[in-house]
């Protein structure tokens, strides 16, 4: 709002207001929309993103937890004793190394799909045993280890060589 200073008849000063009217600076932006927030898994609480496993022209849609934080990557699947047939958890790397898993407290049987740095899947240690604390070892350099509940990984046909893509959330 302006305040102008006015002379008017006989010496007085008047104040005069004026408010901008609905040229381009005055025109009331409209509120940013916020972004919806993040899907959740009941159980877990981690985000839920969308993950695809391309084999060939076919294209495998999942749902997964983002074990994201050391302590998500940590507790894993551990004490879980449900995983839908297109769910799983996915487990990022910030930079390609070497990786290995185990089975302890984690009462489902796993297949461990673990992902090269070119985005491909480089092996699988299929239908694992669960409360196993025997080491499950990446062949080489990976940049995320995707779990599925044991079977799905032959069920589907995914095998060495597919593509895994996802997202990160920023």
């Amino acid at each position: 709002m302006r305040l102008w200073l006015v002379a008017g008849l006989a010496g007085v000063a008047v104040l005069a207001a004026c408010s901008p009217g609905e040229g381009a600076t005055a025109r009331a932006q409209a509120p940013a929309a916020a972004p919806a927030p993040a899907a959740r898994h009941p159980v877990s609480g981690l985000e839920v993103i969308d993950l695809v496993v391309e084999r060939g022209d076919r294209k495998i849609p999942f749902k997964v937890e983002l074990a994201a934080s050391p302590e998500a990557q940590a507790r894993g699947l551990m004490f879980r004793t449900e995983l839908g047939d297109f769910e799983g958890m996915i487990f990022p790397s910030g930079t390609p190394q070497p990786r290995s898993f185990w089975m302890k407290n984690t009462p489902l049987s796993l297949d461990i799909i673990f992902i090269g740095p070119d985005g491909r899947i480089s092996n699988i240690a299929a239908d694992t045993v669960p409360y196993s604390l025997e080491v499950i070892p990446s062949e080489g350099p990976v940049s995320a280890v995707l779990e599925l509940r044991a079977g799905r990984a032959k069920a589907l046909g995914i095998a060495a060589g597919d593509r895994v893509s996802y997202k990160l959330p920023r």
